[in-house]
């Protein structure tokens, strides 16, 4: 437990930031450097303390991943700080896509993308380009008796967000694939849309 708001936080506060740094842990947030970014920019959630484990059993490597040499847990999450000292959470670090040299966050497309009437649910993925490196896609799933295509939706973001955000590839689905927990598979909605698209070779530019 890093963060928790108050049971007497305004509701906005409760719903949409996942509360203050809990007494006796540290919490800081840091670029792609390891440097601390300042209150309201986006960078990985970092904390420090008691709450902290010592390590993986057994495996150094990953401990050394995980755990920096000054005992920071690098958790993954993306997150900003407010001004009051709340955290929201904005996405994984891991999903971020690198488009051309440019820093593409999932989670801010999705959010944007919640914005259209027809859109019920959507999932935004990476996937390899021999040219950019890597490229938007997006699964989206309608509201009950909607229907649009993908170049709506491209059009709907033109103008609203960054020209390299518009996502090149758009599915129209019925369901995601998830686990038996009900968590959202991301990494096979990637694999099916690079087998669908024929991607494979330039995955294999991606990786080497």
């Amino acid at each position: 437990m890093i963060t928790g708001s108050a049971v007497d936080d305004p509701l906005e506060l409760r719903v949409a930031t996942v509360g203050k740094v809990f007494p006796n842990t540290e919490v800081r947030i840091v670029d792609a450097l390891g440097e601390a970014v300042p209150a309201g920019e986006q960078g990985e959630l970092c904390t420090r303390g008691y709450l902290v484990m010592k390590g993986y059993d057994g495996e150094p490597e990953a401990t050394a991943r995980a755990i920096d040499a000054d005992g920071w847990l690098h958790t993954g999450d993306l997150a900003t700080m407010r001004p009051d000292g709340y955290f929201r959470i904005t996405g994984r670090a891991r999903d971020m896509i690198i488009r051309g040299g440019e820093n593409i966050y999932p989670r801010e497309i999705e959010e944007f993308l919640y914005t259209h009437p027809q859109i019920g649910d959507v999932q935004v993925v990476g996937l390899p380009d021999a040219k950019l490196g890597e490229t938007v896609a997006a699964w989206v799933r309608l509201k009950p008796g909607e229907s649009t295509t993908g170049e709506e939706i491209r059009e709907f973001c033109r103008g609203k967000i960054a020209h390299f955000k518009v996502p090149q590839y758009i599915s129209i689905v019925d369901e995601f694939p998830m686990t038996v927990t009900g968590k959202i598979q991301k990494y096979r909605i990637r694999q099916i849309e690079i087998d669908r698209l024929g991607l494979a070779d330039a995955a294999k530019i991606e990786t080497a």
